[in-house]
């Protein structure tokens, strides 16, 4: 079994494709980067729950600039 990526341009293609799939001679998956999609969602619904404050972002920036620095220096 081959897989292979396909942009489908034009929706008649994708009629073509289905009447394939239709036929048990070609498999249609949904891509897998709807995984990072839901993971970019389920971080977004915890943020709405308890969105970080502006000193919280803030010591995040700087703790991350500090450690930055800090291996430039070395």
């Amino acid at each position: 079994m081959n897989t292979v990526q396909i942009d489908i341009l034009n929706p008649k293609a994708g009629e073509l494709l289905q009447n394939l799939a239709d036929m048990n001679l070609i498999s249609i998956k949904d891509s897998a980067d709807k995984g990072f999609l839901k993971a970019v969602m389920k971080l977004r619904k915890k943020a709405i729950k308890n969105p970080p404050s502006l000193d919280d972002i803030t010591k995040e920036v700087e703790l991350v600039r500090a450690k930055r620095y800090a291996k430039r220096e070395k």
